[in-house]
């Protein structure tokens, strides 16, 4: 089967964005579910809202699309629309239709987030012998432990333990981050900056990491939790 263009994709508090453009309904709708199952295990479990513009949907196109989804274990949420049709017939299915519903505090989520960048969301532990590469920001929801490995062109966030190997900015930008709940891996490198030092660790729970790049070198910061996104 020939593989669709895939639709962009942001994280929220609440769950994922997806956005669906113009075009054919049935061929869109498609080429969604084409896109889920070929990262199961990204969306397997996850809320979803759906932007689909000023497209008018009838109910049986939208119940199609929630069950569809939902044979996926995928929850769809939300339905936004510029369509009021559209949006009276996802309010009839108890689908929420406000955007407001979508904001995000500051404090929850990196920048890479909630600015709109690219983002990829982990949800699991990654585990020796795997490897990601992504052209934006990764976002992890576990560890990484020894002998796994992230490579991003954006920052790295992990609400876990940094035990592999993590590589942000591989593209060469210098202004990209790497942070986590601990951090004890000498496997660092921010473009093309490695760390060099020994016996990095911060306990959990207590304190948070951080490594930027300063001058020619990799500094290691640890801040409070509720400073993790300055």
């Amino acid at each position: 089967m020939k593989t669709l263009e895939a639709f962009p994709i942001k994280g929220f508090r609440e769950g994922l964005l997806i956005t669906i453009g113009e075009g054919d309904w049935q061929k869109n709708f498609d080429a969604l579910l084409q896109q889920i199952d070929g990262r199961r295990e990204f969306f397997e479990g996850a809320k979803v809202a759906i932007d689909v513009g000023e497209r008018k949907l009838r109910a049986a196109e939208v119940c199609a699309l929630r069950d569809r989804l939902a044979d996926r274990r995928v929850t769809l949420f939300a339905l936004l629309s510029q369509s009021p049709s559209t949006e009276a017939v996802a309010e009839t299915l108890g689908l929420s239709t406000k955007k407001s519903i979508l904001k995000v505090n500051e404090e929850d989520l990196p920048r890479a987030l909630y600015d709109g960048e690219t983002a990829l969301m982990i949800r699991k532990t990654l585990r020796s012998g795997t490897s990601v590469k992504y052209s934006g920001s990764v976002f992890v929801e576990g560890d990484i432990n020894p002998g796994a490995e992230v490579f991003a062109d954006g920052s790295i966030y992990v609400w876990g333990k940094i035990r592999g190997t993590v590589h942000a900015g591989i593209g060469g930008s210098e202004k990209e981050v790497i942070a986590a709940l601990e951090i004890s891996t000498e496997k660092m490198r921010i473009a093309n900056i490695s760390y060099r030092e020994n016996k990095l660790k911060i306990k959990p729970k207590k304190k948070i990491c951080k490594v930027v790049i300063d001058g020619n070198s990799l500094k290691f910061i640890e801040w409070e939790q509720h400073k993790l996104i300055e």
